[in-house]
């Protein structure tokens, strides 16, 4: 227990010199844990909030009860404070925060607008503001779809500088009427510029004034007998209604808007999040935040809003089914608005993304039942002492010794936590391709680098009794007092449903055919074996960049790539000429002459 009276006093000696300013506080235990991180447009108003216990849920009083010290971090304004903020949470986890698990960026449609020849391209990563994004979108597949149509309607190019600068004849996406071919001169710099400008009109919403420009070009086209040109306007025509024809009425005003809706069921909470851009569906995503217990429903909103938009590309205004308390320093932080609405096609947005989320809710907790069954049986069959926190799979994937790696995936009783994924380049054992040798060396280094927060409750591995015996051997000076190490074997003829497990100590065994229990090992050995095949074909097509190009002084990446792709290969590169080698954007006369001469000499 904790004394509350203790924890008070601290804070209260804390308030009487905390800045009167935005900035970030921290609230720490005697023994230098974070319990939480907070920010506030005035940290000293924010704080004197906690020293009313009795108006604080028992979880802050609980959080209030171990106060020792506090830290304040004074910043220049409401942003700074989030991202700050966002920042010292990911870093320390502290256990009274909401903790947002899941935090991906999402991708992107960019136009490289300061190019003379502009391309189109998916994008995922940090932006730069001299380029033209659209998004986000919630999935790879919902902006493909996006492109597909860009394509149709407005024919940019979406191959990289590279290829457009060495392609000698048109590709195959002009041949099916998805690029101008302003490679290879097929279109004029002003024509492509004038595709680009309705592009980007397009994806910002401005289609109608769009379609009637487009009407008019095709008609004056007609009227002057230029047929072909007035064909391509007709497909870009039927291409936009097409799109216009698929548009929900609920959102097809909407130009820039993302939808929030929070549902709580069963102890457990899940925020749906709707991406409304110039009046298209960009997909929707659920999120379900942890370390929510004690907390009310617009605290867990409150934080989960500062954590997700502290990193993506805000919306001109989000929608909420509840309002924040810090809803103006929320608006002014992030530079948008926070609006509910009661009546009218988005109050029906938040209705469909609240069903949607109960949906996601719902099936996140018949998953997790399956598992924590899933996790009895396995308890129960393999008589574990109790039911398994984490369990790790191992597996090597290698071509005759070469390219070979070691995977780790990991799953819980939520699932496959794909964050804790590892891979291992085989240092060791390159020569022998003894896979024996290869597991060992995977679990000696991940057993080097164990702390108490990440080890293994159950460790399985692909492979029968001498897989086992080998790890046994590897980890002989490490406690495995209360690790369980499994190994599972194909069955006869490779007949998945039938495998063997191998225990130290134990008869080998099988478990009942087509079991809930079996299917589940089957998937999680599967799933080892999908990200150790991956990771293996990864590397492999990396090193097919590798070349004697890797050896020359004042090559990198870029010219590297740059040469392969003009000459085809590094002995074409060995056979070029001075000149012929000038030709490859970037390379001057002198890289040319250091080229040649390490070829030649």
């Amino acid at each position: 227990m904790f004394d509350s009276k203790i924890g008070l006093e601290n804070l209260l000696r804390y308030i009487k010199i905390a800045p009167e300013c935005a900035g970030v506080y921290r609230m720490i235990s005697e023994y230098d844990e974070v319990l939480y991180v907070g920010k506030a447009k005035n940290i000293k108003k924010r704080i004197v909030a906690y020293s009313r216990l009795d108006k604080l849920p028992l979880r802050l009083q609980q959080m209030v009860a171990q106060i020792s010290k506090m830290e304040f971090i004074v910043v220049e304004n409401e942003s700074r404070a989030l991202l700050v903020e966002n920042e010292l949470i990911k870093k320390y986890k502290p256990r009274y925060n909401i903790l947002l698990k899941d935090d991906k960026t999402f991708p992107h449609l960019m136009i490289d607008v300061c190019s003379e020849y502009p391309s189109l391209r998916k994008y995922r990563g940090a932006k730069n503001d001299k380029n033209k994004y659209f998004g986000p979108f919630a999935s790879a597949m919902a902006v493909n779809s996006v492109v597909d149509v860009v394509q149709k309607a407005f024919l940019l190019r979406s191959c990289r500088d590279n290829v457009f600068n060495n392609r000698q004849r048109p590709c195959l996406m002009y041949q099916i009427k998805r690029c101008s071919a302003p490679c290879v001169g097929k279109i004029s710099t002003e024509d492509y510029q004038k595709l680009v400008d309705d592009a980007i009109a397009f994806l910002e919403g401005k289609n109608s004034k769009l379609q009637e420009e487009l009407y008019k070009q095709m008609n004056s086209a007609s009227e002057k007998q230029d047929y072909e040109t007035a064909l391509v306007l007709r497909d870009r025509i039927r291409a936009l209604t097409n799109i216009q024809s698929k548009q929900n009425v609920e959102y097809s005003n909407i130009k820039s808007a993302d939808v929030v809706a929070l549902v709580r069921y069963k102890n457990m909470v899940c925020i749906q999040v709707f991406f409304i851009r110039s009046g298209q569906n960009c997909g929707n995503v659920p999120y379900f935040p942890a370390q929510t217990e004690g907390a009310d429903d617009v605290e867990i909103l409150e934080a989960f809003l500062s954590g997700f938009y502290a990193t993506q590309v805000l919306p001109k205004e989000i929608i909420v089914d509840l309002l924040p308390n810090d809803k103006e320093f929320l608006e002014q932080a992030l530079g948008t608005k926070i609006n509910i609405y009661k009546k009218g096609n988005k109050a029906s947005l938040l209705k469909m993304a609240k069903e949607n989320a109960k949906s996601a809710i719902e099936q996140k907790v018949a998953m997790m039942a399956s598992v924590k069954n899933n996790l009895e049986e396995l308890k129960n069959a393999f008589e574990l002492n109790s039911i398994p926190k984490r369990i790790e799979v191992y597996d090597n994937s290698h071509n005759q010794g070469s390219y070979a790696i070691g995977a780790m995936i990991v799953a819980t009783s939520d699932g496959f936590d794909k964050k804790s994924y590892r891979t291992f380049n085989i240092k060791n054992t390159f020569e022998t391709r003894d896979d024996f040798a290869m597991m060992k060396e995977v679990l000696q280094r991940r057993f080097l680098k164990m702390t108490p927060e990440n080890k293994p409750d159950v460790i399985l591995l692909d492979g029968g009794r001498g897989q086992l015996n080998a790890v046994y051997e590897a980890l002989k000076e490490f406690d495995l007092s209360d690790i369980t190490i499994i190994a599972i074997s194909k069955g006869p003829d490779r007949n998945a449903g039938k495998e063997f497990y191998h225990m130290l100590g134990k008869e080998s065994f099988e478990l009942e055919y087509r079991s809930p229990l079996a299917f589940y090992l089957q998937n999680l050995r599967d799933e080892a074996h999908r990200f150790a095949i991956g990771t293996h074909r990864q590397k492999r097509a990396k090193s097919m960049f590798v070349s004697k190009l890797d050896d020359i002084e004042g090559i990198g990446t870029k010219r590297k790539k740059d040469l392969l792709a003009y000459f085809g290969s590094a002995e074409e590169v060995a056979q070029a000429s001075v000149k012929n080698l000038q030709k490859v954007g970037g390379i001057s006369k002198k890289t040319a002459e250091k080229i040649y001469k390490y070829f030649h000499n």
